[in-house]
């Protein structure tokens, strides 16, 4: 089957989850683009080659790439130097979105990648804090989860890593400045916090889910509007360009299988 009835492939999920991540980032101006995981690097490379051309890219070590080079094959063109101190000026300042990934997430926006059970005690050592306060209170901050399960969308997460609304609020005006959860993508669907309270509502389901599947793999009552649309599809030129430019390995089917 074709996507378009002109001899290309259908989309597949990876497909739509890669035109969700690249979403997040439409009319970001110049901002610094941080994307954890395979699927949020290709998503913030076809904004960068589609609808948000001033993003800056790294290749996620100290460079600033000049160019969209293929997933795996290097930074290419190199347009600059950013060294880990001006890394974190720009983290500090608000001139970034940072897509992580959680192996926790609450209704709140909490994130969870640090332990699971009590700190204590833990039953599993994760990653560690590491920098997700400073991401979640400094700058515009999303998040990728490629398995949604209950286990992941859990009603209170075992440590808050990453920083969410109800505890930014509670630390006053010093932790909201720069605060913003924006969106939580996972290979079902795209979450976000538009919302009298702040708390997570289902924004789209990827084309194929079912809003039971959803409500099913999500560990506390979402916020469900009545009409809840499907995840665009990609373009015929989105498609083109993950497929042959970003993507050609299939990268991103090995993260979010069809």
């Amino acid at each position: 089957m074709s996507a378009t009835g002109t001899g290309v492939p259908a989309a597949t999920r990876a497909d739509h989850c890669v035109v969700a991540c690249a979403e997040a980032w439409r009319g970001a101006g110049e901002v610094l683009a941080s994307p954890m995981g395979t699927v949020p690097a290709i998503g913030a490379r076809l904004a960068k080659l589609t609808f948000s051309p001033d993003l800056l890219l790294t290749d996620g070590e100290a460079l600033l790439m000049a160019d969209v080079p293929a997933i795996g094959s290097g930074p290419g063109a190199v347009e600059g130097w950013l060294p880990f101190r001006q890394h974190l000026a720009l983290t500090a300042t608000g001139r970034r979105h940072v897509m992580m990934g959680a192996s926790q997430i609450d209704r709140h926006g909490n994130q969870n990648i640090s332990c699971i059970g009590d700190w204590a005690r833990p039953t599993r050592q994760l990653l560690g804090v590491r920098g997700a306060p400073v991401n979640t209170l400094n700058n515009t901050t999303s998040y990728w989860v490629p398995k949604h399960s209950a286990r992941v969308f859990v009603e209170r997460v075992d440590m808050a890593s990453g920083v969410g609304y109800d505890r930014a609020a509670a630390a006053g005006p010093s932790a909201t400045r720069y605060h913003r959860v924006a969106e939580v993508i996972s290979n079902l669907g795209v979450f976000d916090f538009e919302t009298p309270d702040r708390t997570m509502r289902l924004r789209s389901r990827h084309p194929g889910v079912t809003l039971e599947e959803v409500t099913e793999a999500t560990g506390f009552d979402l916020v469900i509007p009545d009409e809840v649309p499907c995840t665009r599809e990609p373009t015929e030129t989105e498609l083109r360009l993950i497929r042959e430019v970003i993507d050609p390995e299939g990268l991103r089917e090995r993260e979010v299988p069809s």
